[in-house]
């Protein structure tokens, strides 16, 4: 239950009849656990990272590798979110072995992409922090699927353009808006 509506009530945010392993761009953004700024700060501008936004920055390079089908594009880790450019490049489905390459997902769904990222950072932040079973980030995630090369430019000048807005950022916690952190119940 989530602020008093089941699960089953909850409106969906994702495109309905959209297959979301099927080749296409993608914008998507993870918000941390109660928006809490634990990746750095913005410095003049710039996003500086601290040693867990670089755990961010690592995973999320780390991704092609462990999932052959999926194309990063541009992606900027903010103090308390990460948005990012993902493009599926195939819809290849199943599990992937090769005799020289290890065991892949056997999902290759943009939904599954972001619960391997969400599951490797939060294992990794938590260890580092000494923090078992915290959670890092909010329970879902915000997506977009991109539809024309228009769309694309306009939300990689976002991205690129998102720490030099920090001071304007709904998200920041200096800008005096208070966000009160969903309480989830199971």
């Amino acid at each position: 239950m989530v602020d008093g509506i089941s699960n089953r009530q909850r409106r969906s945010i994702r495109l309905p009849h959209y297959d979301y392993g099927d080749a296409g761009a993608y914008f998507i953004t993870l918000s941390v656990n109660n928006r809490a700024c634990i990746f750095g700060d913005v410095v003049d501008g710039a996003m500086v990272l601290n040693d867990t936004g670089r755990i961010v920055v690592s995973e999320w390079i780390r991704t092609p590798t462990i999932r052959s089908q999926v194309a990063l594009d541009e992606y900027v880790v903010m103090p308390n979110h990460f948005h990012a450019l993902e493009a599926i490049e195939s819809s290849r489905r199943g599990v992937l072995h090769t005799p020289s390459e290890k065991f892949h997902s056997p999902s290759q769904t943009l939904g599954a992409v972001v619960r391997g990222f969400k599951s490797a950072t939060t294992k990794w932040i938590n260890e580092m922090r000494g923090t078992p079973r915290a959670a890092v980030w909010q329970r879902n995630y915000y997506d977009h699927v991109l539809r024309n090369d228009e769309e694309l430019q306009r939300v990689r000048e976002y991205i690129v353009n998102n720490p030099a807005q920090w001071a304007l950022d709904r998200e920041n916690p200096e800008k005096g808006v208070c966000h009160t952190p969903l309480v989830y119940s199971y």
